[in-house]
This record gives structure tokens, C-alpha cells and sequence, in this order.
């Protein structure tokens, strides 16, 4: 039967080692036909088989985020912007959220997204008194590029019902003033509680608007698909994607994690890891561990025991490790299980990974864990660490040649919203090692861009256990395929960042175009 589409004259990198590189990608329905050269051409059109000249541009596997928070991601599009790009110091945050203000009701919650301390030239975060100054009449909630930070002013502290006497929660802080003992504001590893139960849910009508803005988002930067990774998912917000994928208003395909305590919901509903369909599965039960975790620390014991439970009941596990201690800790708990019942093959994932010497990875790599990275971030925040982070630690920081040589199967991800989608950011950072700032972080560890693209491609795949049906451009898969402005084995790596994507192909369907 003929195609019904095919991609010809094109610079195909597979990414199959079987057949490396083609001319030709034949489509029909939502799966790749063929993969050859030009000569083929006719043999495999018909009279409605639409052919794209791909004039010797770069066509590569749809790209995988293997660690965003969609929800997160959400709001963010919908919010003020607050990155660096926008914003220098606090005076032109205050400018911002004033300028927001005056267009929206008295009342309405401000959010405003991705500020970074770092980068202001007051080298301070914002407090209450900055915001009452700029929106006393909005509750108003500014969210840090981590995400585990946020500053409220003081109608949103009221809504919060948090004062002097407010307790800490395990896991979180409020920063008070030394004099008063007043919250100043500034909230550590409680934005979670704040979107969850101070703001209002999202309206049918911002749902919506976020999900095609997500949507378009997504496909503008050829992710095909991504992996949710916030442990708060539950049946509520799998329900939201369910609709939204159905519906079509969300053609990026999802691999959904979910947390310890929600993981219940979704076993009564008879879902694992792997259950789903290709739109949408259900993705590792995500384990928060170190300083970051934003909740109370769990014995070694008290690990060991859940994430065997959760072994035991067939999920993947994915353990947010960002510290040294975090990452040891986690592999402790993988050893425990692996004494009681095997883990090789399970796949289980260390996110984040940041900090981690020689001895680590040797013992992840006889356990076959995965390691989930974004070097991505190395591009976007590269001078903040070598300015902030522990000289001990900075050999260790965000390595991906060193676990790639020792066998360990490396997956990369942009955190989104903490660093933007841009998967050829992070191929840029993965190869060049340079941060926005042309500063390098840690050279040794570079890679060649054709291992920086599978780590979002085929490796990816491999971290969610779909490497059968994606992540390489060959027959019989998915057609889920991007084209490219250059292509990123050609071009100076200096170039890699400005690489653009063209067009956007989800299951044999052009979703997007430049």
C-alpha cells in the first residue's frame, strides 16, 4: 500500500544502529513504513500521499523529556514571567507585578514564575513588604526558578493563615524577621501546600487556555514526548490529561509518575507502572529524598521498607536525589531490595543525580539504574554553580560522559519549568559544557552530539521501557518525528543552541510548523 506520508531528501539520523542514516521516512497510519534512500520514492506513493522535501535538512526521532512538571509548566505560562531574561532586580519585579495588578480584579491571586536571586542586583530574594508595595489589594505568590522556594506578600500569607505563631511543617521553613519573628514572606518547600490548598484550582476556562498553550509549547520544541515527574499526581490530575489527551488538546505523548501515598489510588484503579496506552501510561512512583524533598526525612530504614513495598508491587521507581548523601541513600535502599528480590531489569531512576562521585556510580551500575540529568541546566545555571556550589562537589556536578563510559544508561530532561523545553539547549549544554556566560563546567565530561540526542531519544525511551515503539526512526515504531534547521552533527557546536525545529510529526500527523 502506498505512504501516506514521506519525508524525502532528508538528513536522517535514526538513531537505530541497524540503519544509522537514510534519505527517506515513509509513513503509514501512526507508524514509520519505511527508512531508505530517495530511489524508493516512487514505489512507495500513491495518488494521496502527501511528500514533504525536506531539502537536506536534519530529521531526527521525536524528542523525550524524561523529566518536566506539566502542571507546574501550566502555571508558568500563565503567570508573570520572573527568569532573568525579564527581570535584573527587585524594583523591576515590583514593576511587574504592579503592571499585573492594575489589570486584574482586587483579590485575584498573582503568580508570578522563575525568579532567581542570583541573578537580581540586589542579590536578594523579594519579601512581603516588596510585593505589599507593588499589589496590596492581590493576594500574590512568586514562585523561585527551583521551585522549591516562593515568596507571598502579606493578603497571601493572611489566605495561607500563616503569622508569627505558625508552625513548620517537617521538611519546610518560614523565614521570619530577626526582630519581630513576622514571616518575611519567603517560604522554603511549601509551594506545593500553597497551590494545592491556599490558591483556587484552575478554572475550566484557564484548563483550557493552559493546555493549548502547553500544547503548542511542547510541539514548537519537537517534544513528542515527556515524562510528568511530580509526586504529588494523583487520579485527579491523571483524569485532567486523560480528557485533555482524548480530546486532542495535548498530542505530546505521557509517561505519568505519582507519589507514595497517591500510588494507592491508582492501584485500586488496577494501574502499575506501564499501564496505559501510548498516549498515555503510568510512569515510576517518585520518592523525594534530601534537603530538597520538601517533606519529612525518612530513616534508611523507613525508605528501605517503602520502596520495597513499592518494588514489590510492580512499580518503576524514581528517586529525586540531588546531594551526594540523597543519591548514597537512595542506592542503599536499591541494594536492600535487590537482597530481597532482584532488580535488574526494573529500570529504576536516580533524578536529578547531580552530585556523583566514582564510588556511586560503580555501585549503580550493577544495580542497572538509570540516571535522569538535564544538562540543559548546565547551559542556563552553569555560572550559578560554579560560583555557589561546594568546590568539593563541582567534579561530580551534572557528569554524563563518566556514567555513559562506566555503562550506565543516561537519560536527559529539562526539569521544565526550573530550565525552558529547549532539547537543544540541553544537547548544546551536553556537548559544549558552557554555561550562558561562556564559563565551562567541567569540560572532561562532554559528549558528541550524537550521544547528546540519545539521551532524548532512545535513551529516554529506555527509561520508560518503550524503546520497542520509539526513540529511533525505524519500521514499525511510532511516527513521532522532528525536522530540524540544521543538523546537529554538522554544525559548529556553538550552533547547537540556535538549532530550530521545523516541523513537528506526532503518530504520522504534522502537529506543528515553523
Amino acid at each position: 500500500m502506498p505512504a501516506d506520508i514521506i519525508l524525502k531528501n532528508a538528513s536522517v539520523l535514526t538513531m537505530d544502529d541497524a540503519q544509522p542514516s537514510a534519505e527517506l521516512v515513509a509513513i503509514t497510519g501512526d507508524r514509520i513504513l519505511m527508512v531508505g534512500g530517495n530511489d524508493v520514492l516512487d514505489s512507495l506513493s500513491g495518488a494521496k500521499t502527501r511528500v514533504i522535501d525536506c531539502q537536506g535538512r536534519a530529521v531526527v526521532p521525536g524528542f523525550n523529556d524524561a523529566h518536566l512538571h506539566l502542571f507546574s509548566l501550566i502555571r508558568k505560562l500563565l503567570s508573570i514571567d520572573m527568569s532573568p531574561a525579564s527581570v535584573r532586580s527587585i524594583a523591576d519585579i515590583k514593576e511587574a507585578v504592579r503592571r499585573r495588578a492594575e489589570k486584574t480584579p482586587p483579590g485575584t491571586w498573582l503568580s508570578g514564575t522563575d525568579y532567581n536571586e542570583f541573578y537580581l542586583a540586589e542579590k536578594r530574594c523579594p519579601t512581603r513588604r516588596d510585593l505589599d508595595e507593588a499589589a496590596p489589594h492581590h493576594p500574590v505568590v512568586l514562585t523561585h526558578r527551583s521551585l522549591h522556594a516562593c515568596v507571598l506578600n502579606s493578603l497571601a500569607l493572611s489566605l495561607a493563615g500563616i503569622n508569627r505563631e505558625t508552625p513548620e511543617s517537617p521538611g519546610a521553613r518560614i523565614e521570619r524577621d530577626l526582630d519581630t519573628g513576622e514571616p518575611n514572606g519567603i517560604l522554603i518547600e511549601m509551594l506545593g501546600y500553597i497551590r494545592s490548598e491556599v490558591m483556587p484550582p484552575f478554572s475550566d476556562a484557564e484548563l483550557d487556555e493552559a493546555f493549548a498553550l502547553v500544547n503548542w509549547h511542547l510541539l514548537s520544541y519537537g517534544i513528542t514526548s515527556f515524562q510528568e515527574a511530580t509526586y504529588r499526581n494523583d487520579r485527579g490530575r491523571w483524569q485532567i490529561v486523560r480528557k485533555f489527551k482524548d480530546a486532542g488538546k495535548l498530542q505530546s505523548r505521557v509517561y505519568m509518575m505519582t507519589g507514595p501515598e497517591t500510588r494507592h489510588q491508582f492501584q485500586e484503579d488496577g494501574l502499575v507502572t506501564g499501564s496505559g496506552d501510548s498516549q498515555l501510561r503510568l510512569g515510576a512512583i517518585k520518592i523525594m529524598l534530601g534537603e530538597s524533598a520538601g517533606q519529612g526525612e525518612l530513616t534508611q530504614e523507613e525508605l528501605n521498607l517503602l520502596v520495597l513495598d513499592c518494588h514489590q508491587s510492580g512499580f518503576q521507581l524514581a528517586f529525586h536525589a540531588i546531594t551526594e548523601s540523597a543519591i548514597e541513600s537512595a542506592i542503599n535502599a536499591l541494594e536492600y531490595i535487590n537482597g530481597h528480590s532482584p532488580v535488574a531489569g526494573r529500570r529504576h531512576r536516580i533524578e536529578h543525580c547531580s552530585e556523583c562521585p566514582p564510588y556511586l556510580l560503580a555501585r549503580l551500575k550493577k544495580l542497572g539504574a538509570v540516571i535522569v540529568t538535564h544538562p540543559s541546566t548546565i547551559y542556563y545555571n552553569g555560572e550559578r554553580y560554579l560560583a555557589t556550589v561546594d568546590p568539593k562537589q563541582l567534579p561530580w556536578l551534572y557528569r554524563i560522559k563518566s556514567p555513559m563510559e562506566s555503562g550506565v544508561v543516561v537519560a536527559a530532561a529539562s526539569d521544565a519549568p526550573v530550565s525552558p523545553v529547549n532539547p537543544l539547549a540541553g544537547v548544546y549544554g551536553a556537548v559544549t559544557r558552557k554555561a550562558e556566560s561562556g564559563q565551562v563546567l567541567l569540560p572532561e565530561e562532554a559528549i558528541s552530539p550524537e550521544q547528546a540526542l540519545a539521551l532524548y531519544t532512545t535513551n529516554a525511551a529506555y527509561a520508560s521501557f518503550e524503546e520497542d515503539i520509539k526513540g529511533s526512526i525505524a519500521p514499525g515504531k511510532l511516527a513521532d518525528i522532528v525536522i530540524l534547521s540544521d543538523n546537529p552533527t554538522q554544525v559548529p557546536p556553538e550552533q547547537l543552541k540556535d538549532i530550530k525545529v521545523q516541523m513537528t510529526v506526532i503518530g504520522g500527523e504534522v502537529v506543528w510548523e515553523s
